[in-house]
């Protein structure tokens, strides 16, 4: 290890000035170094995998490699859009980044797809841990490259982190906010400093951050939104694509980290494909004439009543449904407290009576789902009947602060008499305006300002527009003047960013070990930041207050404790209006996959494309040579995803 006066040391903030050697400094650098390696880390401490193991036990070893995986995005993150891209940069604001861009860096380690939160090394050998676990110095590997064969250092690493805190998309910069300090020791040496109340989470998230090469970003603007393919290193690189239209990314064969246990049986397409489709109905028609090979189905009406097409009946295409035991998460339309309207909890309540799920579920969505009443939805972490005495001794520092039904059962939305029109929920809802003190007028409702009470729902996909007419007529029946307003992914991107909307449908899923995530969320500390996750605005003490006590627990048990005492006290806020959920994937493919036949719990989804291959003896079988026609498919979605 070279001296101190000799070590490059970035500061996170800008400064070029290496950090001032104290005796606090000098003893977290002793303790750090005299801390045991470890291969891999976790929330808690705990790990599946020894260090000598050999792959993930859920993996196929004997996968073969080759063939095509082509699909439409079913996920986004940060900037990416599911209907298009113009973009190759997915990790700042600007743009609409390309799905699959994460395939084509890699980390410092990667997760287990059947353990909650574990990470084991990928760039990163190993690393050692302070016993205050506030200081993390990892060893990379020596074999670790870039795509155009240039070795991964330290000072990569130490660039990435930096640059992603300072001009990454806002929702990478608050995950790192508690990251204070990034130190390239040598170039196999990696330091990271983390600030004392950091979140738990925030040392896995960081962990897990794409690498980039500085060398390629010193000759560009890393913020800027461009088609320039980046310099990558991890298992696929950019190849051919038309913007707007699909992208596809190629394995690279001499992969530095292949035969890493952590890699050993995945990647193993030699090409994944992304079609974009502007339009549900138009993606499904492309699926049934075979333009893509996979598809995970969100509309239970196209499920049970559009998959007839030849190459079911003939045994072309497979169904399955695999079980999702991970957390549901949240999908609901947002009311956007920000706006005048909706200060008042008991007019969102007002919102969330009008709402008639069980006449939408039977009536367009085939009663395939369950409502959904917390962002922990299908986990232990949701608050249910009275609080413990635990929760309550989380709870009673906020008691005459938060409504009284926090230390009750929590809020559970109404069951309608399935009828469309529920007559008593829409009295119910039209005394709760009135009691907010908006009162019809010449058969409109007002706001206290006398102006007529008027609701946007902003949108992005023409589908879905079902969804919102039997809500809108109810709105009416209570006065309220609702409209939905369409508009281009790219037009709604740049909205939701700008909180501007009245209302809006988010969907996300919460991790089973949820720590700082929470904080992009709920807390009031990013709720005017432009791109923030927290759409409906919140600012509640209360809510800010046991976040802490989530990213702070010692043990799943306390987590779960807080977990649940933060489902009560959101639940109370009325801060959205909950729509439905599915404990399982639905999923369609032409039959020339194979997967493994237990997915593990904590994958990204079903696995795909990470865990599956191409199925050779499949794909040569003559029935699968048959050209297919697509013909026109009149369907609804129901699941924003």
């Amino acid at each position: 290890m070279t001296g101190l006066s000799r070590r490059r040391v970035l500061v996170l903030g800008g400064s070029a000035v290496a950090a001032a050697w104290t005796p606090l400094a000098a003893a977290a650098q002793s303790a750090v170094e005299t801390a045991p390696e470890t291969h891999g880390m976790s929330a808690f401490g705990d790990l599946k995998y020894p260090a000598d193991f050999k792959n993930f036990d859920y993996v196929n070893v004997g996968a073969p490699k080759g063939g095509v995986f082509s699909t439409v995005p079913s996920s986004r993150a940060y900037n990416q859009s599911f209907h298009t891209f113009n973009s190759l940069n997915s990790f700042i604001l600007r743009g609409d980044g390309a799905a699959g861009m994460g395939q084509t860096f890699a980390s410092l380690m990667v997760r287990s797809g059947d353990e909650p939160d574990a990470m084991y090394g990928l760039v990163a050998r190993s690393v050692r841990i302070s016993p205050d676990k506030l200081t993390y110095r990892f060893t990379l590997r020596p074999e670790a490259r870039f795509h155009d064969g240039t070795k991964i250092t330290a000072k990569d690493v130490a660039f990435s982190l930096t640059i992603l805190k300072e001009k990454g998309h806002p929702i990478i910069q608050q995950q790192l906010r508690d990251m204070t300090k990034v130190e390239a020791n040598d170039d196999a040496t990696l330091t990271v400093t983390f600030a004392a109340q950091r979140g738990r989470d925030v040392p896995l998230y960081t962990a897990g951050l794409p690498i980039f090469s500085k060398a390629y970003y010193d000759k560009k603007p890393f913020e800027e939104s461009t088609l320039d393919i980046p310099l990558g290193s991890g298992p696929y690189k950019v190849g051919r694509f038309e913007v707007g239209r699909y992208i596809e990314y190629d394995r690279v064969k001499d992969w530095w980290a292949k035969d890493l246990p952590v890699s050993r049986g995945a990647f193993n397409f030699d090409a994944v494909r992304y079609e974009f489709y502007r339009d549900r109905d138009v993606a499904f028609e492309g699926f049934t004439g075979r333009n893509y090979l996979y598809r995970e189905e969100f509309t239970a009406r196209i499920w049970n009543t559009r998959y007839d097409f030849p190459a079911i009946k003939d045994g072309r295409v497979k169904q399955e449904k695999l079980p999702d035991d991970t957390p549901s998460g949240a999908q609901g339309w947002f009311l956007n407290t920000r706006r005048a309207q909706f200060k008042d909890p008991r007019v969102r309540e007002a919102m969330i009576q009008a709402f008639d799920f069980e006449w939408t579920n039977k009536t367009i969505m085939y009663s395939a789902y369950a409502r959904t009443q917390s962002p922990f939805q299908n986990s232990d972490l949701m608050a249910e009947g009275p609080p413990s005495p635990e929760e309550l001794k989380l709870l009673e520092p906020f008691r005459g602060q938060v409504p009284d039904e926090v230390f009750g059962a929590p809020f559970v939305p109404p069951v309608s008499d399935g009828s469309g029109q529920d007559r008593s929920l829409l009295r119910k809802a039209s005394q709760l305006l009135q009691d907010a003190g908006y009162p019809i007028k010449d058969g409109k409702r007002r706001l206290p300002t006398g102006d007529a009470f008027r609701v946007e729902f902003l949108l992005e996909e023409p589908a879905f527009q079902a969804h919102h007419a039997p809500y809108i007529k109810n709105l009416g029946v209570l006065g309220i003047d609702a409209s939905v307003r369409l508009v281009d992914p790219v037009q709604f991107r740049s909205r939701v960013d700008d909180f501007d909307f009245d209302v809006a449908i988010q969907r996300f899923s919460m991790s089973s070990t949820p720590g700082d995530a929470m904080r992009t969320f709920f807390s009031s500390q990013v709720a005017d930041i432009k791109g923030s996750q927290n759409l409906s605005g919140i600012k509640n003490p209360a809510i800010d207050a046991l976040i802490e006590r989530i990213v702070a627990a010692d043990n799943r048990d306390e987590l779960r404790i807080a977990c649940r005492a933060f489902d009560r006290v959101f639940r109370a806020g009325r801060y959205w209006v909950p729509q439905w959920y599915s404990a399982s994937h639905r999923i369609a493919y032409w039959d020339v996959f194979a997967h493994p036949p237990n997915i593990p719990r904590y994958a990204n989804g079903v696995g795909t494309p990470d865990l599956w291959w191409f199925d050779e003896a499949k794909a040569k079988k003559p029935e699968q040579t048959k050209p297919e026609q697509a013909k026109p498919q009149q369907t609804k979605p129901e699941q924003a995803k």
